[in-house]
């Protein structure tokens, strides 16, 4: 009897149909460790909450951008790009933390795509990333804050927000193999500054000229600018190519950032000693 030949394509979809449920797996599991932590849960949906107290209540009133009239219509798209720039955080911390107690070991002598843990990681970052705009959303709309320009341009703009989340989420993953948890934890002093040096709570036009350059290049002005622009929230209006083209900015910066770090995540998973 001659044996059954499996053709090509047939075992390109098993591989990835297999692959795909490794990768659920990993989500959930990392959604268990996640849940079985409610402090972490809890504090990782307030915080941006308290943002939204912070500046919108406490410094909003010292706030003024040229042309606005209601800071927080200003404030919001600002938060919620900050939000999927702080993600990283979570991400760095769940890696970082995984490989310091072994599971990264564990994990690679088990018979699974390599890939699948990687994905499970990046699974596992967009729900949580999408669970915390959806309550930053909730609370932006308890303040006053409206999106201006229908459904679909609000969609459109959660979409952009939640593709910056998905091409940082690698950047995480990447650097989360290579620190430990003390370091991964101590990212946010680094991630601070960067979300300040953006369109996030002032206009880079208020800004020195040498600051008001690197504003605009940011890829969380591209992402803010474009998702304002889409809601239909003012203050973020032109001036430079950069922000003129913020929606386009705001697909190419996503796509590059993810084409540089997510084979560098694959590999550095792949590649890690045994």
């Amino acid at each position: 009897m001659n044996p059954t030949v499996v053709s090509t394509p047939d075992r390109l979809t098993g591989h990835l149909r297999w692959t795909l449920t490794e990768s659920f797996v990993m989500w959930h599991r990392n959604l268990i460790s996640w849940v079985r932590v409610p402090i972490q849960m809890a504090y990782s949906l307030f915080w941006p909450v308290e943002m939204v107290v912070l500046f919108g209540f406490v410094f909003g009133g010292a706030m003024a951008v040229d042309g606005v009239d209601n800071y927080r219509e200003y404030l919001m798209p600002g938060l919620f790009g900050q939000t999927m720039l702080f993600g990283i955080v979570t991400t760095l911390m769940t890696v970082a933390n995984d490989s310091s107690k072994g599971v990264t070991d564990r994990l690679r002598s088990m018979p699974i795509s390599r890939s699948s843990v990687v994905l499970g990681h990046c699974f596992t970052g967009m729900f949580h990333s999408f669970l915390e705009l959806v309550s930053l959303i909730l609370c932006g709309l308890a303040i006053g804050w409206r999106w201006h320009n229908g459904w679909e341009s609000a969609v459109l703009a959660v979409l952009l927000l939640l593709l910056l989340r998905y091409s940082l989420i690698w950047v995480g993953i990447y650097i989360g193999l290579r620190l430990s948890p003390e370091a991964a934890g101590s990212s946010f002093v680094v991630l601070f500054p960067v979300s300040l040096l953006a369109n996030t709570f002032v206009s880079p036009e208020q800004m020195p000229t040498w600051l008001r350059v690197m504003s605009e290049w940011n890829p969380l002005s591209a992402t803010i600018g474009a998702s304002a622009e889409l809601f239909g929230n003012p203050g973020r209006t032109g001036g430079s190519w950069a922000a003129d083209h913020a929606t386009l900015l705001a697909i190419v910066w996503p796509l590059v950032i993810t084409a540089v770090f997510l084979p560098l995540a694959v590999r550095r998973w792949r590649n890690l000693s045994r």
